[in-house]
């Protein structure tokens, strides 16, 4: 990456503060010309990770991330039963098909639809006592019945079903001429196994999973530098294969010396990722500590007060160049995390060297992040969201100590907030997100006609542009919230 004029390479500068430079194109489609899978260890096809936060990464999340290239990171806070529970769940999923949601004969219309928003393809299906499928019922389905109809009772159309066998475009040509669109997936003995939509059978085509050395879906694990050595070796026995040592302020002797601690237990074909920091100092150290990977971020987040109440902090995009330019010379990489809100801060963290972006709030307010959906005075859909540091995330933390000690920790909580965040109609399932910031990073690569990741950070000129520039950019119609 280069800078348009060199004097602002020492400037600190935010992803609203730049801007990528057009170049000739040569190609004809930013499909089949354009190549976004990251070239490294975590073995993703796509380049961005889900934050480990309690309100973003569960085994909904996990699994329909991985099966579309991204990886998932399960939160520190989880206990070791739950991880392990949540890793076998993804590592028994399928790689091309969808979890169905399912309910019995004897349950009712307030069952069905207490579940349904929890996976984007918004479907529950009637299945007997040996599982086999007899009714799927969508939302349009369940609105014109009281909540206590029994849904053995509905009266529906004959079920169409397939086998694992059918490819994305029989599936496809299958439910457009049905008029349906959802195709319940059954096995040898009619039992019900997957689900797999209209929609989802066109991704197919497009995206590739993010698998391990055994072809199931990949996983990534967050843990605390104080207690990671027996998690890690228990998670290691089930095939999980790349960990977080995750903390706000890396850069001290006491994290560093966990590195070693890690590194020196743990051979190196288990992929460890260390951070937070911001500076190429920093990013230095944790790479010759034995990190393969650093975590850039100091408090640029939706939901963090950390810059507001310490007063440290280093503006996005200077911190993301300066650290992965430090890193690519120790043959490292760097994680773009926090301050994410449009595919264009995804297209910017990767100009300045990031191999991958780190998302939060943005999948919290999707069907498959963990909380449970909330409906305001008008009826708009919203989740809970909380940062890592809040007094609500320490509080469950510190849940199992004496009363006296969760009250000396509480004089040092952090007091990071905690919000209402609302299901906005382009983004409301993570099927949606990983459209479209797939979709403008490949677009962005034909601005600058980049062929890989690789080759964009190479070509980019990145230009610096005033407050106004950034303004006239933005959008200028009226959006709905």
């Amino acid at each position: 990456m280069k800078f348009n004029n060199p004097i602002y390479e020492n400037e600190e500068l935010t992803y609203e503060d730049v801007f990528i430079f057009q170049k000739y194109f040569e190609g004809k489609s930013r499909i089949t010309d354009v190549d976004i899978t990251p070239k490294n260890k975590l073995k993703t096809t796509l380049p961005i990770v889900s934050a480990n936060m309690n309100a973003v990464t569960g085994k909904r999340m996990a699994e329909t991330l991985a099966r579309y290239g991204w990886i998932w990171v399960l939160p520190q806070d989880m206990e070791l039963e739950k991880m392990i529970e949540i890793v076998h769940f993804v590592k028994n999923a399928s790689t091309k098909f969808d979890t169905p949601l399912t309910v019995h004969k004897n349950e009712y219309v307030r069952d069905a639809i207490s579940i349904i928003n929890k996976r984007a393809h918004k479907c529950v299906i009637l299945v007997d006592e040996k599982n086999k499928p007899l009714s799927i019922f969508t939302p349009s389905d369940l609105d014109k019945y009281e909540q206590f109809m029994l849904l053995w009772n509905i009266n529906k159309s004959r079920l169409i079903t397939w086998n694992e066998d059918i490819t994305p475009e029989e599936a496809y040509n299958l439910m457009h001429t049905k008029w349906i669109s959802a195709l319940p997936i059954v096995n040898n003995s009619w039992e019900l196994i997957w689900i797999l939509t209209k929609k989802d059978a066109v991704r197919r085509w497009l995206y590739t999973p993010t698998l391990d050395k055994n072809g199931k879906l990949n996983v990534c694990i967050a843990l605390w530098i104080n207690s990671f050595l027996e998690k890690a070796k228990k998670l290691i026995e089930i095939w999980v294969d790349t960990f977080i040592l995750d903390t706000a302020h890396w850069f001290q002797k006491t994290m560093i010396d966990a590195i070693k601690t890690f590194r020196k237990e743990f051979w190196n074909d288990i992929c460890l990722i260390a951070g937070n920091v911001s500076t190429p100092e920093a990013t230095k150290a944790l790479i010759e500590a034995g990190a393969d990977w650093v975590k850039v971020w100091i408090g640029p987040g939706a939901m963090c007060t950390t810059r507001m109440m310490t007063g440290v902090w280093r503006p996005q995009f200077s911190a993301v160049y300066h650290c992965s330019k430090m890193a690519k010379s120790l043959w490292g990489f760097v994680i773009a995390d926090g301050w994410i809100k449009e595919p264009r801060d995804l297209c910017l963290a990767t100009a300045a060297g990031a191999s991958h972006i780190m998302m939060g709030s943005i999948l919290t307010w999707t069907f498959e992040s963990t909380g449970d959906i909330f409906y305001d005075a008008e009826w708009n859909m919203y989740k809970q969201n909380y940062w890592m540091a809040s007094g609500r995330a320490v509080l469950l933390r510190n849940s199992k100590l004496s009363e006296f000690e969760q009250a000396k920790k509480a004089l040092f909580q952090e007091w990071i907030s905690t919000s209402k965040i609302y299901l906005r109609d382009w983004y409301k399932s993570v099927w949606d997100v990983v459209d479209k910031f797939s979709t403008w990073l490949r677009s962005s690569l034909t601005y600058v006609w980049a062929k890989t990741l690789e080759d964009f950070y190479e070509k980019v000129i990145v230009w610096v542009q005033t407050p106004a520039g950034f303004h006239e950019w933005t959008p200028h119609g009226k959006v709905k919230k």
